[in-house]
């Protein structure tokens, strides 16, 4: 094996391993974070959008194999434009992500350019092969969860009752942020605020409704129609479930980007407690205001109505 093909097979080796990386990333994310759209080829194409960067760099190797200097071309290209854009925008992205949409495409770039990786038709192979397969493998199961998501369609005040706890939680609107954006302190704030029906934010605190505790969002979420069992140790801070929940009715809408739910507990003045819609309960920081991120709050059901 002489010193071109070596330096191309690094090159192989390289961006098929950061293709690979994404992919594994994308798949994942585009069902946790993603497919939340209302339409099925809106989640689609969610699901492409977490895969473009593997399938960006699974091109570009092709590109790199079939035309060398106008594929290297294009990836120093690319490292440099990106470059420039975190420059520009002041955008940090962490060591590793940073090095991975940056130097990597230049480095690689260089090596395509002077290396010759030997045979082919396997670099191809492996090039497109790994990620693709990796997307398939780790995509198999949350592509038949989320397929089978229970949504009766009310997103009204819901009595959820069962496994110890029985709440009323509000109704779409300002008592339950389905886009997000909120921060816990604007959780915490609106759900005092919130009138009877937690249709409206009153002029003063009505203190009728708030963000519920970590142990009853754990013990109130659901799979399938069904409690999904789950206890909250206190002594370890951990939760347990007999099944693993998912983003149901009738506490979430499968359809917005809201995952992650506020609780009433925090940690300190920086931090405090959020339980996913799996069940993962964690420590954020308060003042995160993503998409992501919201609330649904909660009151003991009014008299009859338990």
């Amino acid at each position: 094996m002489n010193a071109r093909n070596i330096v191309g097979w690094l090159a192989v080796v390289l961006v098929t391993a950061a293709a690979s990386f994404w992919a594994f990333w994308g798949v994942n994310e585009a069902f946790h974070e993603g497919w939340c759209k209302p339409q099925l080829w809106m989640r689609l194409l969610q699901v492409l959008a977490y895969l473009s960067p593997a399938i960006v760099l699974s091109s570009l190797t092709v590109l790199g194999l079939r035309w060398p200097r106008a594929g290297a071309s294009l990836l120093v290209l690319i490292g440099v434009t990106i470059v420039a854009l975190m420059v520009y925008g002041e955008a940090y992205f962490g060591l590793f992500i940073t090095l991975l949409i940056t130097a990597l495409p230049v480095i690689v770039g260089l090596l395509f350019l002077f290396g010759r990786p030997q045979p082919k038709r396997v670099a191809y192979a492996m090039a497109v092969g790994l990620p693709l397969l990796i997307a398939l493998v780790f995509g198999a199961e949350p592509a038949v969860r989320v397929s089978h998501r229970f949504d009766d369609g009310d997103r009204g005040a819901r009595l959820v009752e069962g496994n110890g706890v029985t709440l009323l939680w509000a109704p779409a609107g300002p008592g339950w942020t389905r886009d997000g954006l909120a921060s816990w302190d604007e959780a915490v704030e609106r759900a005092r605020y919130l009138n009877e029906e937690a249709t409206g934010l009153a002029d003063a605190p009505q203190d009728i409704w708030r963000l519920p505790t970590r142990e009853e969002i754990v013990r109130s979420l659901t799979r399938e129609n069904q409690n999904a069992g789950g206890t909250w140790d206190p002594q370890t801070e951990r939760a347990s479930y007999e099944r693993r929940p998912d983003k149901e009715s009738p506490l979430w809408d499968p359809h917005t980007p809201l995952i992650y739910l506020w609780t009433a507990e925090d940690v300190d003045k920086g931090r405090a407690w959020i339980v996913v819609y799996h069940g993962g309960v964690f420590v954020k920081p308060k003042a995160v205001g993503s998409p992501s991120f919201g609330f649904r709050a909660v009151r003991d059901p009014p008299d009859g109505q338990e």
